[in-house]
């Protein structure tokens, strides 16, 4: 069922009724909102894993030092 105003994007696995006035997307579908964080979200991620990288080598250095 679908509640009044509610969205459904072209192409979402709707398997339970959507409250009045939500919008889903995404198959399952999910929260629309929560969508579009996730897809900006996933745009930083090979900056993210840079920087991570970086991070790591800092720590590995910094052990190497407390070490000697």
């Amino acid at each position: 069922q679908l509640g009044d105003g509610a969205k459904v994007n072209a192409q979402s696995g709707v398997s339970k009724s959507i409250e009045a006035g939500k919008a889903v997307t995404g198959s399952p579908a999910y929260d629309y909102t929560s969508a579009l964080r996730s897809q900006a979200a996933s745009r930083k991620l090979p900056d993210l894993e840079k920087r991570v990288k970086e991070l790591e080598a800092m720590v590995k250095q910094l052990l190497a030092e407390k070490v000697s």
